[in-house]
């Protein structure tokens, strides 16, 4: 059996109740794919994203609808190892990908406020007009459960908002397009013993503002990593504490809400308080 048919095979078997029920149950949870889908499954090179490519992989190979699959990579700008690293790991896991270049690294190089968030953006864009210049209507992402737990603590800490990450949402920009996230109830502990098991090498940030962090899966010293820490100390208190966090966002009540917005649109609860 080659490298990759193992990979293949735990996924389905040994991580099968951690990974793959996860990845279909969010796949039809949030009806991710539909008949006639033409998905571009982006990849980065880290774990997240290799393990999506592969999780769809096996979905085309059993699953029972009807679409297609592009497998993606945009270089932003990597030096040559870690692109090679990319490249090597798809042949690995055999993955057919396709790579298209762009200089978001050289244009986000000399901003001081918020590069990192300039880049995701920039990535963002050029990853929807590329899918759509190859016929695809989605682009599917490697974001998992840590990371939407994470983006609504940082939302109400620092921004002041309750604000999460969702499953799919539609593009603003790029019109027919939309963004999807399969991995969206996969743990990362999970991901990265699946890693682990396989005994895995992925390129994790690359920029080059943070080259010293290419392989591996520590984290710098980011917002997000800061609510990594938070969430492992929350762990460690009760181990339920983050899927309350999560499910928190599936079950709002609005008549303990002080105030929400929906577009333009602001609402408080003084508006039919006495009515």
């Amino acid at each position: 059996m080659e490298k990759y048919q193992e990979i293949e095979r735990s996924i389905i078997k040994k991580y099968r109740k951690t990974i793959w029920t996860k990845f279909v149950k969010a796949i039809n949870e949030y009806e991710l794919i539909k008949e006639g889908d033409r998905i571009a499954v982006c990849i980065s090179g880290g774990k997240d994203s290799m393990l999506l490519a592969k999780c769809m992989q096996e979905l085309y190979k059993h699953g029972k609808r009807n679409f297609e699959l592009k497998f993606v990579v945009m270089d932003p700008g990597y030096n040559p190892y870690n692109r090679q690293v990319i490249i090597d790991n798809a042949e690995l896991l055999n993955i057919p990908i396709e790579i298209f270049d762009t200089e978001i690294f050289d244009a986000v190089a000399g901003v001081a406020d918020s590069p990192c968030y300039l880049c995701a953006r920039m990535r963002r864009g050029y990853l929807y007009k590329y899918a759509q210049s190859i016929g695809c209507n989605k682009i599917a992402l490697g974001h998992h459960f840590d990371d939407a737990i994470e983006t609504i603590l940082m939302s109400m800490l620092y921004g002041g908002e309750i604000k999460t990450m969702m499953p799919k949402l539609h593009s603003t920009n790029h019109e027919g397009m939309e963004l999807i996230r399969p991995l969206y109830l996969v743990k990362e502990a999970d991901i990265i013993a699946w890693k682990n098991y396989h005994d895995l090498q992925f390129i994790q940030c690359a920029c080059r503002l943070t080259e010293n962090c290419s392989l591996g899966d520590a984290g710098g010293g980011s917002k997000r990593q800061e609510m990594k820490v938070l969430v492992k100390k929350f762990r460690q208190t009760n181990p339920h504490i983050e899927m309350n966090i999560f499910k928190s966002v599936h079950n709002v009540n609005l008549q303990t809400i002080i105030g929400y917005r929906d577009g333009e649109k602001v609402y408080s609860f003084l508006d039919d308080y006495d009515k």
